[in-house]
């Protein structure tokens, strides 16, 4: 289902480049210009929030049997943020044009206009959102993934269907509906994941509740850190729009590339893997808890690596198969942005690792030093005398690196017993194992180059998954032949494939 998702965005962004991008930049431009302040207060105050401070006290009344307090403390969270999230919605659709001239004062009047048109249409989508998200958090608390990952489905068809039904009549503006449709839908199947939970709704907020009251202080440190990271998207836009025409929906595109790998491996495994982590701390089974993390973390690197060693080496296809003509521009922020995919992905294992333990605040306060340089690095780098917007990808990278780094640090100063020799067995092993994928990706890149006539998805796409089948192919075998355990499960699948006796009847 996450994979599902990720090639919708993918299309969903495609489209959008082929039918308003290559022909009207600034089209595009506005469209992305309009989600940027519906998303920072959704973020602020209810995305990553409900899973790091929500799920944990999930786990802890699941273990105790405590349906009822669950289903209490669930109808206080929804009432509380939707009365707070409604509000937030009236204000983003009466303040919708100087939001917008604040945030991109330099879009043309038409262009402001559809930007202002799209935000006024999906000024209510962060309560839609927050109210799919508290729903999806108990799913995930509850070992039920299936409505968590089919919900946002649902919004990126909306989104997809709406660039065919209104782009030759109201253009842009027309995703702006189909992006209100989509958070309804979204909204909907969610809720459809709790049939058969048992849950049942009070139309109440129980403000001295204990359990209640441990969300809501966990609630600020993780909203502040989620607010830091739109407040350096919203920046980042700002800087991409004053450098002219197209930028903004240039570094959008490299984004959406971008966030693929970090959602298939980071994202995904980190989410499934957090309920369980929790769950070993609720049991008092802290060694469980740091042989379990350290287990995914090994698996996570060992999976990340080749990823961004292949989209480096086929930035260039990428890009020409998310944007067309823009395919340059897109190809040379993607490159800057590699090193930012590997870092991401091992910050959505560490963040959890102080989640799983109720500390919000040390990742807040790491976030806000990372954000605060990389908006530094962000107005050093990306002028049009300097790196121009390849600078605002360069400045993501760096950030992303410290970020990792004193992280990191700190989680093992915390707990020196995570220091353990299999850890540093793997990534010495990794290290190495990567020679060979870079070798791999680098040959196979020669021999099928990206040439002026490659355009079709089937030609793109072939050539691809030759170089990617070939890059992970070799870093498995090496890993196999290095004697990694995170190749041991794939050998085993393998082994059960092509050994398994075939019974044949007579």
């Amino acid at each position: 289902m996450a994979l599902s998702g990720q090639i919708l965005g993918f299309l969903r962004n495609r489209l959008v480049s082929t039918n308003f991008t290559v022909h009207t930049p600034g089209a595009s431009d506005a469209f992305f210009v309009a989600f940027q302040i519906p998303d920072f207060f959704f973020y602020v105050i209810a995305a990553g929030a409900l899973g790091v401070a929500f799920i944990p006290i999930i786990s802890e009344r699941l273990h105790l049997g405590d349906r009822k307090g669950l289903w209490e403390l669930t109808s206080s969270l929804l009432n509380s943020l939707a009365i707070i999230m409604a509000v937030v919605s009236v204000i983003l659709f009466i303040f919708a044009a100087p939001l917008i001239h604040l945030l991109a004062p330099d879009l043309s009047p038409a262009h402001f206009n559809d930007a202002v048109n799209i935000m006024r249409l999906i000024s209510f989508n962060p309560l839609f959102f927050t109210l799919s998200g508290v729903v999806t958090s108990i799913q995930q608390a509850m070992g039920r993934f299936f409505f968590f990952a089919i919900a946002p489905l649902t919004y990126n068809l909306s989104i997809i269907a709406s660039i065919y039904l209104f782009k030759d009549n109201i253009g842009i503006v027309g995703l702006g509906v189909g992006a209100l449709i989509g958070a309804v839908l979204q909204m909907l199947v969610a809720w459809l994941g709790m049939w058969g939970l048992g849950f049942k709704w009070h139309p109440k907020i129980l403000w001295k509740n204990q359990h209640f009251r441990s969300v809501l202080r966990a609630l600020p440190p993780r909203s502040i850190d989620q607010g830091v990271d739109q407040l350096n998207s919203i920046v980042e836009t700002n800087r991409a729009q004053a450098l002219g025409i197209g930028p903004v929906s240039y570094y959008n595109y490299a984004l959406t590339l971008q966030n693929v790998p970090i959602m298939l491996i980071g994202t995904s495994i980190a989410t499934a893997a957090f309920p369980k982590l929790t769950e070993r701390l609720a049991n008092h089974r802290p060694d469980l808890f740091r042989k379990d993390f350290l287990a995914i973390l090994r698996v996570v690197i060992w999976l990340a690596v080749p990823t961004v060693i292949a989209m480096y080496f086929c930035r260039g296809y990428l890009a020409r198969l998310i944007t067309g003509d823009a395919s340059p521009k897109v190809s040379t922020i993607l490159g800057f942005l590699t090193a930012s995919i590997l870092f991401r992905i091992i910050y959505t294992m560490i963040s959890r690792w102080f989640y799983a333990q109720k500390d919000t605040k040390t990742p807040l306060y790491i976030s806000i030093f990372a954000i605060t340089l990389n908006i530094i690095l962000a107005f050093s780098l990306a002028t049009k005398d300097g790196y121009n917007i390849a600078g605002l990808a360069m400045a993501q990278s760096i950030t992303a690196a410290a970020e990792v780094t004193v992280l990191t640090t700190i989680m093992f100063l915390r707990d020196r017993k995570m220091l353990d020799a299999a850890l540093f067995g793997s990534l010495v092993k990794i290290v190495a194992v990567s020679g060979f994928s870079i070798m791999a990706a680098f040959i196979m890149s020669h021999l099928l180059p990206l040439t002026l006539a490659d355009r079709g998805i089937i030609t793109l796409g072939l050539k691809l998954a030759a170089i990617g089948s070939v890059t992970f192919a070799v870093h498995i075998l090496i890993s196999g032949f290095f004697g990694m355990d995170e190749a041991r499960p794939i050998f085993k699948w393998l082994r059960r494939i092509v050994l398994h006796p075939i019974k044949v009847d007579y």
